[in-house]
């Protein structure tokens, strides 16, 4: 895939694998095709999804599942290697993710909401959020190996939408905006599908295809809310010193 000088550079980061496909794929979809190059990034490998592997095992099937899915939409994939139930806030983690930040080199990040059902996904939100505060930062030493130079400037920050849209107690989050991803749905459903591993486990649970049902039930309320087929909804963090003007709906309005 070829991508224009000017198309910005986007980084959509979250807890585990799958997350990102549930919660932000259609809209990663639409920015494929409007040029913009794009890395996808997990912080563990997802190394408790599962019922019958070793956490090794299944973190080597998931890593494959991610790369597959992102390949699907011409993106980079990479882990952070925490481990599920395990994501530190801390230090050394705000300055691994920092470093994630100035290897990719982000115009636009999307991650995870503050508020979610679980401390992965909250604490991943949080260490983005110092991360992009911080990568600009040139005395801000990550103490990695062969450690990036300091981005240019912080990157403008969205929110996804948490788990079902809703905080601990089931009372609905509100959205700034919701991205018509109607005619991305269908191969937003495939990136999904990729994870087989977490589809089967789900399906042995259930009885019947939920993890791509929840996704469709889900994303056909957020298209409700807008009057469209199936939409995602985004929260931009507007909070000092971060850009203030919606560079993801200008970019997406060149996918058109």
């Amino acid at each position: 895939m070829t991508h224009s000088s000017h198309s910005p550079r986007i980084l959509a980061i979250h807890a585990h694998p799958d997350d990102i496909e549930f919660q932000c794929a259609g809209t990663l979809a639409l920015l494929s095709h409007a040029n913009c190059p794009i890395t996808i990034v997990t912080m563990t490998p997802g190394d408790c999804g599962t019922a019958e592997y070793s956490a090794e095992e299944i973190s080597n099937i998931r890593r494959h599942e991610a790369q597959q899915s992102a390949e699907m939409i011409g993106a980079e994939y990479h882990c952070l290697e925490f481990r599920d139930l395990a994501i530190p806030n801390d230090v050394a983690a705000r300055k691994r993710v920092t470093e994630c930040l100035r290897r990719t080199r982000p115009d636009i990040v999307l991650t995870a909401p503050p508020v979610d059902y679980m401390a992965d996904h909250e604490i991943t939100s949080q260490l983005v959020r110092d991360a992009c505060f911080a990568a600009p930062v040139p005395n801000y030493e990550t103490q990695q190996d062969s450690s990036a130079k300091s981005l240019e400037r912080i990157p403008a920050l969205y929110f996804v939408d948490a788990v079902e849209g809703a905080d601990h107690f089931g009372i609905p989050q509100p959205w700034d905006f919701i991205v018509d991803i109607s005619q991305t749905f269908a191969l937003k459903l495939e990136m999904l599908a990729c994870h087989e591993s977490q589809r089967n486990w789900l399906k042995q649970q259930h009885g019947m295809d939920e993890y791509l049902d929840s996704c469709k039930r889900w994303s056909a309320k957020r298209g409700e809310d807008i009057g469209k087929s199936y939409g995602e909804a985004f929260r931009q963090y507007k909070g000092h010193p971060y850009p203030r003007e919606n560079r993801l709906l200008a970019c997406l309005e060149k996918s058109v």
